[in-house]
């Protein structure tokens, strides 16, 4: 028998039913749709769950400045299916995040679920999205390194650009552990001090249109490293203003190197200061003859020889130690090896496998071994500080720190009253800052272009101590072809030494240190 056709009633009860069903069916994915969504929230957006957790700590200089710090960012997606005005959002959107009104427009006009609008936007720019009322907006969390201190980026290094990144360059990759550990890492560096070198840089390469300048400032009792700095032509095709030449970089530093072959000539006695030498007409050693850039007199004390820097005096004191001395001397001050520190960036200094005396005359006033502006100030901080040996380091100590005893404390003393004179009565007056008692020496470098030396390419130099009586801090700077009014204008002692001296003039201040020259002195008639 047929089925009976359903009735009216019965069809309407079946498309009710049916309708049911469908709404019920969509509720259901809105809702699970929704649940989605505020779970992906509840992790991003703040007062609605957790922040994403910053790990990388903090890295601060000695006096707590901060230099280093993960912040909380996000990236801004949204639902452009949901906007009542798609126009409007994406005008209030520019508004707010900066991005282009055009674009944004673009976007929500396309067939896109989730467009991204902006990335790593900052809490204070999150807020202000919120304070919208768009519907369909979504932050995904993450964190950025920020560096507040540009003037240290050198030393300090960067991350990978990830949230989280592990570190790349400087302190941040020397020390990733430590940071990623969330232990924070206090440096020496006073960015007071740092600011002011730096500065100063700036100034003395533009005034002598030098390709590169830089500079360390070194306390010698406790190898902290205060300051690290150099600048770079913009115009220069090796332009690098991230590499950190001070510590990566090897140079022939020229005539700061004599300080090592009188202090091993004076250890070993084989010189006083009033030792003569025969230098006016140069020094002959094997089939070459070593000359000085100026005219020097027909005889000379070991003193003066320093004071007015002889290249033809130094190498005559240089071969008194002999190739043997002299390599375990430079050995035991650690100028043939890498210099260690916090930071990967180090070069491995250059000097003959072949050590004779043509090589060990050389030698003794710079040439013929480059080493890095770092491995020189730690060796030189030795000669000066009593002889005992320090390891540089860009974390903050307590206290002195010197170690071994390389040098005898009696020939240290010697060598201050050396330096001390070379800026009183010979190429270094320029360093003299009144009151500060500096002492120094002066380095002008050919420098090395295909196996032969540029006369009018120079490397000059400056290394400086203050007080030279008790020595605490020692400041190097260098400007890498520098262009004075002459050839004479462009030396060490018109370049370097004024640098090094305005240096200290800014800095001793800072670092408490007293200036004598301000002190009444007794029986001088002072008004």
């Amino acid at each position: 028998m047929a089925a009976k056709p359903p009735t009216t009633i019965q069809r309407r009860i079946v498309v009710a039913a049916g309708i049911c069903v469908l709404a019920f069916s969509i509720i259901g994915i809105r809702l699970v749709d929704l649940a989605l969504l505020k779970s992906r929230e509840s992790v991003a957006v703040a007062g609605n769950g957790a922040e994403t957790e910053i790990v990388r700590a903090d890295i601060v200089d000695r006096n707590g400045r901060l230099l280093a710090r993960d912040l909380p960012v996000y990236d801004l997606y949204v639902r452009p299916h949901v906007f009542w005005d798609k126009a409007e959002a994406a005008h209030g959107l520019a508004q707010v995040t900066g991005v282009s009104e055009a674009r944004l427009a673009r976007a929500f006009a396309g067939k896109h679920n989730y467009v991204l609008v902006a990335s790593q936007i900052t809490p204070e720019t999150r807020d202000r999205v919120m304070s919208l009322g768009l519907p369909g907006m979504e932050f995904e969390p993450s964190t950025k390194r920020f560096y507040p201190e540009g003037d240290a980026s050198q030393v300090i290094g960067m991350t990978q650009a990830v949230s989280g990144g592990r570190g790349i360059a400087g302190i941040e990759k020397g020390l990733n552990a430590q940071l990623a550990a969330g232990k924070r890492v206090q440096l020496s560096l006073d960015m007071r001090v740092q600011y002011a070198l730096l500065h100063a840089l700036e100034m003395t390469r533009a005034k002598y249109n030098a390709k590169a300048a830089g500079g360390i400032v070194l306390n010698v009792n406790t190898g902290e490293i205060l300051a690290m700095a150099s600048q770079q032509d913009p115009k220069a095709p090796d332009y690098n203003p991230t590499r950190n030449i001070m510590a990566a970089n090897d140079y022939e530093l020229g005539s700061v190197f004599k300080i090592f072959a009188f202090a091993l000539a004076l250890e070993d006695h084989r010189i006083t200061f009033d030792t003569t030498f025969p230098v006016g007409s140069g020094f002959k050693v094997g089939k070459y003859t070593i000359h000085d850039a100026e005219r020097m007199p027909a005889v000379m004390a070991a003193k003066d020889i320093l004071a007015e820097s002889s290249n033809a005096g130094t190498a005559q004191i240089a071969l008194l130690s002999g190739p043997d001395r002299q390599r375990a001397w430079l050995t035991s001050l650690g100028l043939l090896a890498s210099t260690r520190t916090e930071i990967p960036e180090r070069a491995r200094p250059l000097y003959p496998s072949n050590w004779g005396q043509v090589e060990t005359a050389t030698i003794g006033f710079g040439h013929g071994i480059s080493v890095t502006p770092l491995a020189f100030v730690t060796a030189a901080a030795t000669v000066v500080n009593g002889g005992r040996r320090i390891q540089p380091t860009f974390l903050k100590q307590d206290g002195d720190r010197r170690g071994d005893q390389v040098l005898k404390p009696e020939t240290s003393l010697k060598m201050r009253e050396l330096l001390r004179y070379v800026v009183t009565d010979g190429t270094g007056k320029n360093a003299d800052i009144p009151g500060y008692d500096v002492g120094g020496k002066t380095g002008s470098a050919e420098k090395n272009a295909g196996g032969r030396y540029i006369a009018h390419k120079l490397l000059t130099s400056f290394c400086a101590v203050f007080p030279i009586d008790n020595p605490r801090y020692l400041v190097f700077v260098m400007l890498d072809e520098p262009h004075g009014e002459s050839a004479v204008m462009a030396l060490a002692g018109h370049t370097a030494a004024p640098l090094a001296g305005d240096v200290i003039a800014h800095i001793a201040p800072m670092l408490e240190m007293p200036n004598t020259a301000a002190v009444p002195v007794p029986g001088k008639g002072n008004s």
